[in-house]
């Protein structure tokens, strides 16, 4: 039952603003840092993210089409239904952090690694993630337009521009310039990474301080978190078992339903964070409580979910012997429900805690 050290960081940042919260001057000089820093990471969003190679994994449309839908429709239905447990087991703006949760866009990382150790169809992961990061950068916020509203702490069209502004125009200069510094992102990912880290707990930082300075820690009460995370567990189970027997019901082969399963059942917490320190300000701790609890929560079910998978019979069986293949590499496309093997990309993602 793996604990993601990063979440560990995180909370170490929480207890950091809990403790020691930016005030005055230290608030300004924070919240400004914090945009420039949610600008530079969507930026390295779309240096890292080959559109072309991304869209070589077209032709296996259907399984795409399946884990889009899974994300940016089955779950926010599923947030919108949950609006019925306010105020029994949520309070209104738990509810809007969870309703929050479900419109994000979904894991990379996580979803291939989790996959490769299923045995399943490893680059329709990989595409189906950049996909749902892709499309994401412009639904997500959009769906929190139509779906959160005025309830969504203060949203409206300044946080429109807001998103233009700090989102997506660092994420189209990223791919713009995708074709002259992104030999250097690759030759520097892993220092990349530690920015990509540093600049979400920074993002961490200032929103949770400025909830603390508003009092907005108050709202949370242990019964609460309680049902909030009862809540996540249902919500995640649900998906799970959606996007397995749904995916089987389209007729899709093993290696493919696992790639639809772990794919189209997590949320990204890289994206997400930035995204509602945007969007909810001063009620963005409220708001990245639920995304940060089922972030931990996913990454836990579903290593053992796919460990369990790793030795289904099929998935042995379909092993040729002798061959030194990855586990995990999917078999080739036929008519009898076996995987389409689209064009393998190479592993891109989207920051370290989309993991």
């Amino acid at each position: 039952m793996p604990i993601d050290p990063y979440i560990l960081l995180l909370l170490g940042t929480v207890g950091l603003a809990a403790l020691l919260p930016a005030r005055g001057t230290g608030a300004d000089v924070a919240s400004g840092a914090s945009t420039a820093a949610i600008a530079f990471l969507f930026f390295l969003y779309g240096a890292r993210l080959s559109t072309r190679e991304a869209l070589d994994g077209l032709r296996h449309w259907r399984l795409h089409v399946t884990v889009l839908a899974c994300t940016f429709v089955v779950f926010p239905l599923l947030g919108l239904a949950s609006r019925g447990l306010v105020p029994v087991f949520l309070t209104d703006p738990l509810y809007q952090g969870l309703l929050f949760l479900t419109l994000v866009p979904s894991t990379i990382q996580s979803s291939i690694a989790f996959t490769s150790i299923a045995r399943g169809n490893v680059p329709a992961a990989i595409c189906a993630g950049s996909f749902s990061s892709l499309v994401g950068i412009v639904v997500t916020p959009l769906l929190a337009a139509a779906l959160l509203g005025s309830g969504g702490g203060g949203f409206s069209a300044d946080s429109v521009l807001k998103i233009v502004l700090q989102l997506l125009v660092p994420f189209v200069a990223g791919q713009v310039l995708r074709r002259w510094i992104g030999g250097f992102v690759a030759r520097h990912k892993r220092v990349l990474g530690l920015v990509d880290r540093g600049s979400i707990l920074l993002v961490v930082y200032t929103a949770f301080s400025e909830g603390m300075v508003q009092g907005v820690w108050h709202q949370v009460s242990p019964v609460r978190l309680a049902g909030l995370l009862a809540v996540e567990a249902v919500l995640l189970a649900v998906m799970l078992l959606l996007t397995w027997y749904g995916a089987k019901a389209l007729r899709f082969g093993r290696e493919d339903r696992i790639a639809i399963q772990f794919a189209g059942s997590k949320k990204s917490l890289a994206a997400g964070l930035p995204m509602a320190s945007v969007l909810f300000g001063a009620q963005a701790l409220l708001a990245v409580l639920p995304l940060m609890l089922f972030h931990q929560m996913q990454l836990m079910v579903c290593a053992v979910i796919a460990k369990r998978r790793s030795h289904d019979p099929e998935a042995v069986a379909s092993e040729e012997p002798g061959e030194p293949g990855e586990p995990g590499e999917p078999g080739e496309s036929g008519e009898s429900g076996r995987s389409e093997k689209p064009a393998a990309p190479a592993r891109t993602g989207v920051g370290t805690g989309n993991r």
